[in-house]
């Protein structure tokens, strides 16, 4: 039996299986990414996909090391027969721009919908894309200690938590009510 996150499985399911742990050390992940790179683009050329490579490169950076991601997203743009930039640009912070605006506007409702929406995103990608653009759109030195004690909190409860959709949204829910924006 394999699972994602371990956390969902029962206690006795635990005791019955042995857990083994994949995790890639700091120094391996360059290695890896650049493997994968390399076998990506192999698959692109055996599928006839014409491809901009440091695109591809920027993709397996984002979504690193949710390679299943990686391959969904190439095979959704492939499908046209190429892989240009153009299909970053809906990678880019623009998202985020989009959620920190809901947020201001204390838009529960679209902000919750916003997280339905881009459920697939890795929770350390996300925290981590908050963690670096709040100081620009937070009033004050003490928002944005708040901001940061809050995204710590909550990114720490993901590991733990059994539906992390909920818990992202109480994330976001926290910070709309205590955190000043510009």
């Amino acid at each position: 039996m394999t699972c994602n996150f371990k956390n969902r499985n029962i206690e006795p399911l635990h005791s019955r299986c042995s857990v083994i742990e994949f995790a890639a050390t700091m120094g391996d992940k360059p290695k890896l990414a650049s493997q994968f790179f390399k076998r990506v683009c192999t698959i692109l050329k055996d599928e006839g996909v014409t491809y901009d490579q440091k695109t591809v490169e920027e993709l397996v950076e984002i979504y690193f090391p949710d390679w299943r991601r990686v391959l969904n997203e190439l095979q959704r743009y492939g499908t046209t027969g190429s892989i240009d930039a153009g299909i970053l640009a809906s990678k880019s912070g623009d998202s985020i721009g989009v959620l920190i605006q809901l947020m201001k506007d204390k838009d529960f409702t679209a902000t919750r919908k916003w997280v339905a929406e881009n459920v697939d995103v890795d929770s350390a990608v996300l925290y981590r894309q908050l963690y670096d653009i709040l100081p620009s759109k937070v009033k004050n030195t003490q928002s944005i200690a708040d901001a940061i004690i809050i995204l710590a909190d909550y990114q720490y409860k993901e590991a733990f938590v059994a539906n992390t959709e909920i818990n992202r949204v109480a994330a976001l829910a926290t910070l709309m009510a205590e955190v000043e924006w510009n």
